[in-house]
């Protein structure tokens, strides 16, 4: 499809056949009278020869000064079209297939740092264990469009509601503990991911948040955005991270400490399950990832939406062209150019 982007350039085309009322009127010299009052004419003594002499060039005089008028004419056309932009717009159909919008929330504080899991006797950090059961989670979801919010000190949104699960991923492989900052704004990023997720269609407004339930900052508290959350038909469903013991050890400087106050509040994490009419798991039960994968799939999804963009092409290279073989041309008819200005003086 062929369309101008500035169509209202072509209020200018016009402009060169008003010159002549725009253009102030030349008051023609009055030729000297004599003494009597009588104006004095002088007469070439061999008139009709010279006459003669320049009937031959005169026709080619009037089409020279013809052809410089059509080509100023051209030019200023080409350039006008240039001017507004013409484009062809080719048609790309986007179809989206039936699937769910997934808001991962991850815990990016300091907290996530305890090593209070184990992987093969060995110990190992919150965040790694969130990365790899995630990980499997995201690249199971073929058809759902998944994005990532995560939230330390302040909530930021990492990566938008995309089906490019592969970028997610790798987006969640480069998270590492203190990236948000060190305390934790879990009402914050849970009042976030709602807010992205309340423009997709009702019925497939999933979250998914994995904390450890500690709250110490941030404008919302976990209760009023789990009620945000409850109003706009978000469900969310909780991975509590973190262990139950007194002393948990934690990497610091360089160091690994004790610290007794890293552990998971899983009430807090229970109640936004409960208020939004979503589930709580544990992240150390090996069967978590399949249960959040069955419940999901209970949901109604979404269905497929289909919308055509058309994407421009610029097409004023050929006007611009057009206007420079005219302004070329123009070059090879200097009589005629003394032709149109003497035509102008004359008028």
């Amino acid at each position: 499809m062929f369309e101008f982007h500035w169509p209202w350039a072509a209020l200018l085309l016009p402009l060169p056949l008003l010159l002549p009322w725009l253009w102030p009127p030349r008051t023609r010299a009055v030729e000297p009278a004599s003494p009597e009052g009588q104006q004095v004419t002088l007469l070439h003594p061999r008139i009709s020869a010279l006459e003669s002499a320049f009937s031959v060039r005169r026709p080619r005089l009037r089409l020279a000064g013809w052809l410089y008028r059509g080509l100023l004419y051209l030019l200023w056309i080409a350039l006008v079209l240039a001017m507004m932009q013409p484009q062809w717009l080719s048609p790309h159909t986007e179809i989206s297939t039936p699937g769910y919008d997934l808001m991962i929330a991850v815990d990016a504080s300091h907290s996530m740092e305890a090593l209070d899991f184990t992987v093969e006797s060995r110990p190992v950090n919150r965040m790694s264990v969130v990365r790899g059961v995630m990980g499997r989670f995201i690249e199971g979801r073929d058809g759902d469009r998944v994005g990532l919010v995560i939230f330390g000190s302040q909530a930021f949104v990492l990566s938008p509601l995309s089906l490019d699960r592969l970028a997610v991923r790798q987006a969640l492989d480069g998270i590492v503990p203190s990236l948000a900052g060190p305390a934790t704004a879990l009402g914050d990023a849970i009042a976030l991911g709602v807010s992205k997720l309340r423009e997709r269609p009702e019925g497939s407004r999933v979250m998914i948040v994995i904390a450890d339930g500690d709250n110490n900052t941030g404008r919302f508290t976990p209760q009023e955005a789990a009620l945000a959350a409850q109003l706009h038909g978000v469900r969310i469903y909780v991975v509590g991270v973190g262990s139950k013991e007194e002393q948990i050890p934690i990497l610091e400087e360089g160091a690994v400490r004790y610290r007794d106050d890293l552990t998971m509040d899983e009430g807090t994490l229970l109640e936004i399950a409960e208020l939004t009419g979503g589930a709580y798991f544990r992240a150390t039960d090996t069967r978590a990832l399949e249960e959040i994968s069955a419940r999901i799939d209970q949901l109604e999804k979404t269905e497929a939406e289909s919308r055509t963009a058309y994407l421009p092409s610029p097409l004023y290279r050929w006007p611009l062209g057009l206007a420079l073989l005219a302004l070329l041309a123009i070059g090879f008819f200097p009589e005629g150019r003394k032709r149109f200005i003497a035509r102008i003086a004359s008028d």
